[in-house]
């Protein structure tokens, strides 16, 4: 039987499409996504990817983030559990995939919202389906009400990503992070995307001066955390960035770096280990 190479490669990227969904779905398969009460209708979800925040009350359901698009449905179960429909709004913090990836699920039935470098971002994405795209966006801050609360969506600039929101809830005192926030771990900040180091270190000084002291945060990753967990991610950062940048200045290797990061090792137990924190940093330096 003769094969021409055309369809051969048809046949070969069919393939290959099919094992990468079959390995996306059994990913996914054992994720259970699970509820945390955090104050009053806000609730924490956490599964696989960055946590999500849940208001839930008379005007329905809002939700910020919405991980992995193979979790859509576990999602929404969860949210069903609470006593919450299909959400209603959908804010984004940022654009990446772990934090949107349901968007094009819940934005059929829900606005979503997020800053404008959000939309940009996600719209530029091959693929990306148009019902995932913010519908609103703002450039420096919005106020949603809603639920009985009033939600600050706040622009963080040049952390993160370029397009990085917090949203504090003032009547239920609770702040979503975003991944400006890896409680206990360092965090990832995407470079490639306008990211920098110094913005985080400023959004987060920023941040903690800015709210009430016995706020309660929800961070991009991790277990739930209040401002003295915030201040020590923000002093580990901002001693650590001090350590390499003198490795680097002295001419190191990253061995010789990592080793002087030793009173820090467990920070990079988390997604970024030490030798990519190191990375972030130098990259960082590189690119001012």
């Amino acid at each position: 039987m003769h094969i021409s190479i055309k369809t051969l490669l048809i046949l070969l990227s069919t393939t290959t499409l099919s094992i990468s969904n079959l390995w996306a779905a059994d990913r996914f398969a054992g994720v259970e996504v699970k509820a945390q009460l955090v104050s009053g209708s806000v609730h924490m979800l956490t599964g696989s990817g960055g946590n999500i925040g849940v208001s839930i009350g008379a005007d329905g359901t809002l939700i910020i983030d919405d991980q992995f698009a193979p979790l859509a449905e576990k999602i929404q179960n969860a949210l069903t559990k609470l006593g919450g429909d299909r959400p209603r709004l959908i804010l984004n913090t940022h654009f990446h995939g772990d934090h949107t990836g349901s968007n094009p699920s819940f934005g059929n039935s829900g606005a979503i919202i997020a800053h404008d470098n959000v939309r940009v971002r996600l719209a530029n994405q091959d693929g990306f389906a148009p019902s995932g795209l913010p519908v609103v966006t703002f450039a420096q801050q919005l106020t949603v009400h809603f639920n009985g609360d009033e939600l600050a969506l706040i622009h963080l600039p040049n952390g993160h990503t370029d397009g990085d929101s917090v949203v504090w809830f003032k009547q239920a005192n609770v702040i979503h992070m975003g991944d400006h926030f890896f409680n206990g771990a360092f965090p990832y900040i995407d470079i490639g995307s306008g990211g920098s180091v110094s913005g985080v270190i400023r959004n987060l000084e920023q941040v903690i001066q800015m709210v009430p002291a016995d706020i309660k945060i929800i961070p991009g990753h991790g277990p739930m955390a209040n401002i003295a967990d915030l201040s020590k991610s923000l002093a580990t950062i901002k001693a650590t960035q001090k350590i390499i940048q003198q490795g680097v200045s002295a001419g190191l290797s990253d061995r010789k770096i990592e080793a002087k990061l030793s009173d820090y090792a467990n920070w990079g137990k988390g997604f970024i280990n030490t030798s990519r924190w190191i990375s972030i940093i130098k990259s960082d330096l590189e690119n001012k």
